[in-house]
């Protein structure tokens, strides 16, 4: 299914050449209106005129969360404040928020890449669509919706957390799709099977939109195990206006990411240079079509990589493997690089082992996993669980070539929230 068919299949030439004219503007944009930008391209030598082909993107400066955070709260925009109508931020959980802008356009365009991208996975407006993100400052909820609207599903926007609600609006509306964060998923299945509820039996679901935290493919499979329902991966951040960057479609076979609407790079993190297609690398964005705020070559912190090949589903905006994690999420033990998503993507893998983990560093470099064992399929008798715990130890130094301890633990015993999971718990010595 398509929303924009013409622009979705727009061949590669035709395509770069949109892109190109779209660079070309934003260029031309920031130059005239945004002081961050006219002091780096002062500095750099960079006239907008001198922007002749894409490849030219290379030699416009970066942008960091750091120089978000330093030209807060309206050092970007690039219009007045009277022309904005919106205003999301970060957390701003290490200092001052990351804020960005949206204009009327910029609103009502961030709604059309969400409806481009639900449709492409099979939603029409028969779909009842449950919201259970977080509203507010936070852009995943209020884009999400907007873009479930456009589509025209009857949206119901729940946000987060009680599920007792949550579950009565299911059954009450017949929810069909839900928009969640895969912790939440996971835990929400444990709190239906604790109420006695049969998803494929008992309620109207058919998908799942999953994202805002990283999670694994084993994750993915997790969920549409325990729910019986099609699990879609979508990628996006709040400096891109949040979800509906890129997109998975129907063939789940990687993530569309808008090209008429972002430049992506993808470079190595440390020296900045372009790695081939296929190559994992740091995901750079530009923004085409933000009014409010452009943004040139932001450093996303996301390590991904291009897939080549063309998609079966014929469109011909470009493949991003699924998101490994983030550089500033990269964990050092004994001097070995780790993703937390290498341990979930090991943990969910064991059908023994149920959907609860923390990982805990403390010492010098000592390294604990802390994992629920599945409320069914597994015995507890103590022979099976020195086997279990010694085949998670062996299969985790396989993976991460550290060999941490594992605490195998009875189903309930980890804390659980409603919102984003704490998966990681550092408690090392500086």
């Amino acid at each position: 299914m398509f929303w924009d068919q013409e622009l979705e299949t727009l061949p590669r030439p035709a395509l770069e050449k949109l892109q190109l004219k779209r660079l070309q503007d934003t260029v031309r944009r920031v130059s005239q209106n945004v002081p961050f930008y006219q002091q780096q391209f002062a500095a750099l030598g960079i006239k907008p005129d001198g922007i002749k082909s894409l490849d030219d993107v290379r030699r416009l400066p970066f942008t960091t969360g750091v120089d978000l955070r330093a030209t807060y709260p309206d050092g970007l925009l690039a219009m007045t404040r009277d022309h904005s109508v919106r205003l999301h931020t970060s957390s701003g959980t290490t200092g001052k928020p990351k804020a960005l802008f949206f204009s009327a356009k910029d609103v009502d365009n961030a709604a059309e890449l969400i409806a481009r991208s639900l449709v492409m996975t099979g939603i029409t407006r028969q779909d009842v669509f449950q919201n259970m993100m977080s509203y507010g400052l936070f852009t995943g909820g209020l884009v999400m919706h907007y873009g479930a609207e456009k589509v025209g599903c009857l949206v119901i926007p729940a946000g987060p957390g009680t599920s007792d609600r949550q579950l009565m609006l299911m059954q009450d509306f017949r929810t069909t799709a839900i928009h969640i964060l895969p912790s939440y998923a996971l835990y929400f299945a444990g709190f239906l099977e604790q109420k006695g509820i049969d998803p494929r039996k008992d309620l109207a679901l058919r998908k799942a939109f999953v994202g805002a935290e990283p999670h694994t493919e084993e994750t993915r499979k997790r969920i549409e195990e325990a729910f019986g329902i099609d699990v879609y991966n979508s990628y996006g951040l709040t400096e891109m206006n949040g979800p509906g960057v890129a997109f998975e479609c129907e063939h789940k076979a990687g993530l569309h990411l808008w090209e008429d609407n972002y430049i992506l790079e993808i470079i190595d993190p440390i020296t900045c240079e372009p790695v081939p297609d296929g190559q994992t690398g740091e995901l750079i964005l530009t923004t085409l079509k933000r009014e409010a705020m452009p943004i040139l070559r932001y450093r996303t912190r996301d390590i991904t990589s291009i897939i080549p090949e063309p998609c079966k589903c014929g469109r011909t905006h470009c493949r991003l493997n699924r998101i490994t994690g983030r550089s500033d999420d990269m964990l050092i033990v004994r001097g070995v690089n780790i993703f937390p998503q290498q341990i979930e993507r090991v943990l969910m893998s064991m059908p023994q082992v149920g959907r609860n983990y923390v990982i805990i560093l403390e010492g010098l470099d000592d390294m604990t996993v802390k994992v629920e064992l599945s409320a069914v399929g597994f015995d507890g008798q103590v022979e099976h669980l020195t086997a279990l715990q010694s085949q998670l130890v062996e299969k985790l130094r396989a993976e991460l070539l550290v060999k941490p301890k594992v605490d195998l633990l009875p189903p309930g015993s980890l804390p659980v929230a409603e919102g984003k999971a704490k998966r990681v718990v550092d408690k090392r010595s500086i």
